[in-house]
């Protein structure tokens, strides 16, 4: 490989006490809480909207559940949601639209300066500690710097940038599926189907919904990786979101790689509104009103911390004294990384369960804490706690570490979690109930 050596200097344009990388579920959160605490917080998204999946990547519904008295209830009411249960089967999705405005109005606090359409392209680093990023941005670079850096990028850019030790996949490298998802409108609701995802048993004509869709998929009227349509409704009647397009083998941070799937799983959408019109009773007027902006990631980077949680102790409501998130909740959802459906034949349901401040504090590294679906732990323990209601209460919690941390002028790995605990449940975080 030809290198060149290419001689800059770089600004530091601000200091903060908290940088927060990236702006979606998790990071919005961790940057409200970290201002909450009284922090000058610095917010940076690499796109032009705030939220992350929840509106440029139209994800919906908020799946999962936490203890109560987190930032996800406050979010849950402010994007006008119903309340849904574990697995969503009375949850609907969000107006993303009404999102992109709501979520902005959520982080515009006085002591957090957003900087949209920034890129975090290299950290300022001492030793072992992190102290800054340096973003690319239309004005060219320049860096912030802060005491304490929060990676809430989902792909670990911060936490792989600082050399932190990282893994992907499963022991085969393999990674969950991407998809894009979409809105259609047009659905008689009065014959129109929902089906929430593989742990539904909907029936079409007295067969289970699913099954018949492997039945299409193996006649060759959708692809075979599609045979899993999953259909969730919306607060406006007469849509539903599809999360049904898929990918698999793509890794995300090889970015060479993002075109051809994005042109792929597009052509899939048509695919499937074409499907979807022809065959399924209500929706033969559907038409496709709105898409993500970007693909939509189930996994990539998960950086190893202090502490690696596993699926196993997540099936048996694992509790950790230095809990930081209390009674997550859902499924351990592995789509399959080799082909459609899950990836295990039989689903491990959970019971609520404890997330350790450990998991946030990735190994050898200074200043740092990282917070959403790249926190430490395996494969299969990713695939249940990476979803918005747990990444949510991931983020106001790590927030509040970080801006505690900033004002006592120690690294994050040497906060009294006991103080950081009081923190949170003098908020009304619930995080020692039964």
């Amino acid at each position: 490989m030809k290198r060149v050596s290419i001689s800059q200097e770089v600004e530091i344009r601000a200091a903060y006490d908290v940088i927060v990388a990236g702006a979606g579920a998790s990071g919005i959160c961790a940057a409200v809480a970290a201002a909450r605490e009284g922090a000058k917080v610095a917010l940076v998204e690499r796109y032009g909207v705030v939220g992350g999946n929840l509106t440029a990547g139209f994800v919906g519904p908020i799946l999962g559940s936490v203890g109560k008295g987190t930032m996800r209830d406050e979010l849950v009411n402010l994007l006008e949601v119903p309340d849904n249960d574990w697995i969503g089967e009375t949850g609907k999705a969000h107006d993303v639209e009404k999102a992109k405005l709501v979520l902005e109005r959520f982080v515009d606090l006085p002591n957090i300066d957003v900087y949209l359409q920034s890129t975090v392209s290299s950290v300022l680093k001492e030793g072992p500690r992190v102290h800054g990023v340096v973003l690319s941005t239309a004005e060219g670079q320049f860096a912030l710097e802060a005491p304490v850096i929060v990676d809430a990028t989902g792909d670990a850019v911060v936490s792989f940038l600082s050399g932190a030790r990282i893994e992907k996949g499963r022991d085969d490298g393999l990674m969950q599926p991407v998809t894009l998802e979409f809105t259609v409108d047009g659905v008689d609701e009065t014959k129109g189907l929902i089906c929430i995802g593989d742990v539904d048993n909907v029936e079409l004509n007295g067969v289970r919904f699913l099954d018949w869709c492997s039945s299409q998929a193996q006649k060759g009227l959708i692809p075979k990786q599609l045979a899993a349509v999953r259909l969730h409704p919306t607060v406006i009647p007469g849509q539903r979101q599809v999360n049904t397009t898929q990918i698999n083998g793509v890794d995300i941070t090889d970015v060479k790689s993002i075109f051809k799937a994005d042109l792929e799983l597009r052509e899939q959408m048509f695919l499937l509104e074409k499907f979807l019109k022809e065959n399924l009773p209500g929706y033969e007027n559907i038409r496709i009103t709105g898409s993500g902006t970007t693909t939509g990631v189930r996994e990539s980077r998960r950086v190893m911390g202090d502490y690696i949680i596993d699926a196993e102790e997540l099936a048996l409501g694992c509790r950790f004294p230095d809990v930081v998130v209390h009674k997550a909740l859902f499924i351990v959802d592995i789509h399959n990384p080799a082909g459609a459906g899950q990836a295990e034949a039989k689903i491990q349901y959970c019971k609520p369960y404890d997330l350790p401040y450990r998991c946030f504090l990735p190994s050898g590294i200074e200043g740092l804490l990282v917070t959403g679906r790249c926190i430490s732990g395996t494969h299969r323990a990713h695939a249940s706690y990476r979803v918005m209601s747990i990444c949510m209460a991931m983020g106001e919690a790590i927030g509040t570490a970080a801006a505690l941390s900033a004002a006592e002028g120690i690294s994050p790995r040497s906060l009294s979690v006991k103080t950081l605990q009081k923190h949170l449940t003098d908020k009304g975080i619930d995080l020692f109930s039964e």
